[in-house]
């Protein structure tokens, strides 16, 4: 059971409270899991359960906000990870993003939310349909409403008729002019290359989206022509698993709109779509950078949005770098981002240019880790494939469309 959610600011601040039990937890526990995030900046925020003196902490990272969750007991650390996920998620969707000027606007909205969400530290309501008609979305209307009247609360007075439903992540009574489905494959690499350009890690994170419109309560199968290439799936609570774990087809009735049908990964791929190829050499207090970026392996869509950052050693004093294509800029914090968007051709973009020393250093002893991202529509590099989606129950025709869509997660170079 779970006694209290803080929701902390990227400078440890405390931004929101919100306590789930009878026994009260003091805001002394954010103070200590700061002190151990700031004494152990490298995997402290990577732990995501840590037991503390008094109790156990459960924390996820979105967008520049610490979810933190607090437990006295022990209890599935799955269970309160998945919540603080969902949790993050609702607001994201409902605030349009997450950062602190939101959750700061809008603290009325997320109490609610965490009102509906979990009772007495138990998770309770967690799909975002079921809360969009127990909770109105913020909007203009309502918050100059909530001024006139003096009326905070965006409560519905009555309960949603898909709580006593089979189907309580589906609204009732949907009704649509015109059925159609869509089906989106979006997918993360996450790759680690070595100074000697060899591909030590390749692997595909990716996520089943869907957005459904279908009139009444549709019974959909959606199949894979290579379903053996997938680990780790987690599902959507719509999904029966047991047709998944017989024969690796996927059986549900979907939530209405937007939702996260299964996300999956896909480990050892053996190529990337694009090298990128650093060089350093250092002699006399300078350094001379050269970086390579060109096509490795075609996908046979285009490659867009491809940007190349790095941090500069704190013992670089100057660097003029320029590029054959694209835009360079430094930032004052010595991050360098290289824009290059989509890659030409008929030549290889490259960046070059002379890193000055502190005084001193004759030689550059640390070396920088190039982080890469690129986008690719219309192909899911993990090489998984739709076979067909097939609608049961429901007699009229419908309308059904899939796209796929790849870009870098954790992609880097090291040189």
């Amino acid at each position: 059971m779970l006694q209290c959610i803080f929701l902390l600011s990227d400078s440890g601040e405390v931004m929101l409270e919100k306590q789930l039990s009878g026994h009260r937890v003091d805001r002394s526990i954010c103070a200590w899991f700061w002190d151990q995030a700031i004494s152990q900046p490298g995997s402290f925020k990577q732990q995501p359960v840590i037991a503390s003196p008094t109790h156990y902490l459960f924390q996820v990272f979105r967008e520049g906000i610490t979810f933190l969750a607090c437990a006295q007991v022990e209890m599935p650390p799955l269970m309160a990870t998945e919540f603080l996920c969902r949790v993050a998620d609702v607001l994201s969707d409902y605030l349009g993003g997450l950062n602190e000027d939101l959750i700061k606007d809008n603290f009325v909205i997320v109490y609610e939310l965490l009102d509906e969400m979990i009772d007495n530290g138990f998770p309770l309501t967690t799909e975002p349909n079921i809360l969009r008609e127990m909770i109105a979305p913020p909007n203009i209307v309502s918050k100059v409403l909530s001024v006139v009247t003096g009326s905070s609360s965006n409560v519905s007075d009555t309960l949603p008729g898909a709580t006593a439903s089979l189907v309580p992540w589906r609204t009732t009574d949907t009704k649509y002019a015109s059925n159609e489905i869509y089906v989106d494959l979006v997918e993360e690499m996450d790759a680690t290359i070595n100074r000697d350009g060899v591909l030590v890690k390749c692997e595909i994170n990716g996520e089943v989206q869907v957005n459904s419109h279908i009139t009444g309560l549709p019974d959909l199968t959606l199949s894979f022509s290579n379903p053996s290439i997938l680990d780790d799936v987690r599902f959507h609570p719509c999904v029966r698993y047991r047709p998944w774990e017989s024969h690796q087809f996927l059986s549900f009735v979907p939530p209405d709109g937007q939702f996260k049908l299964m996300s999956y990964r896909v480990r050892k791929l053996k190529n990337t779509p694009i090298y990128v190829k650093p060089q350093l050499t250092s002699d006399g207090g300078t350094c001379r950078l050269s970086v390579l970026v060109g096509i490795r392996n075609d996908p046979g869509k285009t490659i867009d949005s491809v940007t190349v950052q790095f941090q500069l050693p704190s013992c670089i004093l100057s660097a003029d770098l320029t590029s054959n294509y694209g835009i360079v800029n430094i930032l004052s914090d010595k991050t360098c981002s290289w824009s290059i968007g989509r890659i030409p051709k008929d030549k290889a973009p490259s960046l070059s240019g002379t890193l000055v020393l502190e005084t001193g250093l004759e030689r550059l002893h640390v070396f920088p880790t190039f982080q890469v991202g690129f986008r690719i529509m219309g192909v899911a590099l993990s090489g998984l494939q739709i076979d067909k989606l097939d609608l049961r129950t429901v007699p009229y025709r419908f309308y059904k469309g899939f796209r796929a869509l790849t870009r870098a997660g954790e992609f880097e170079v090291r040189s």
